[in-house]
C-alpha cells in the first residue's frame, strides 16, 4: 500500500447481543462496499449465536451470514473505527472523542419470526446504502 493511498474508512456496528441488527448491517456494508470499507460488528452482551431468523432473512437477499458469530464489544474496536453506529445499546457503548457516532433506532429482531425480521432487514439495507455513499468518495 503506497503512502498516497487513502486509508479505508472503518465502521463499527454495535447492538447489545450482536446477533441481529448489527450482524445484518455489517453484512450489508461488506456486501455493498467490498474492500473499500473496513467493517466490524460487536455487542455489549453478545449472544451465543446469530439469530436464525436473521440468517434466513439475509439468505433471502443473497447474503450468507450463517458462519458469523457474535463478538464482544471492545474498547480497541471502538478506537479503531471512524464511525460507530449503535442500535439501541444505550449507555453501554463506550464513547471516545473524535469518533463519529450515529444511533439507528431499529426494532430488535430477537425472538421475532422471519416476517418481523424482513422490514428490519430492509430498513438496515437502506441506511447502510446511505451510509456507504457518505463514507466513501464519489
Amino acid at each position: 500500500m503506497s503512502s498516497s493511498a487513502t486509508p479505508r474508512p472503518s465502521v463499527l456496528f454495535v447492538c447489545v447481543h450482536n446477533a441481529g441488527r448489527s450482524q445484518m448491517a455489517a453484512a450489508f456494508l461488506t456486501h455493498l462496499a467490498g474492500d473499500r470499507v473496513e467493517v466490524r460488528s460487536a455487542g455489549s452482551a453478545p449472544a451465543d449465536t446469530v439469530n436464525p431468523a436473521v440468517v434466513e432473512a439475509m439468505r433471502e437477499v443473497g447474503i450468507d451470514i450463517s458462519a458469523e458469530t457474535p463478538k464482544i464489544l471492545t474498547v480497541a474496536a471502538v478506537q479503531a473505527s471512524d464511525v460507530v453506529i449503535t442500535m439501541g445499546c444505550g449507555d453501554t457503548c463506550p464513547v471516545f472523542p473524535g469518533k463519529r457516532y450515529l444511533d439507528w433506532q431499529l426494532d430488535d429482531p430477537a425472538g421475532q419470526g422471519i416476517e418481523a425480521v424482513r422490514p428490519i432487514r430492509d430498513a438496515i439495507e437502506a441506511r447502510v446504502r446511505a451510509l456507504l455513499s457518505d463514507v466513501t468518495p464519489g
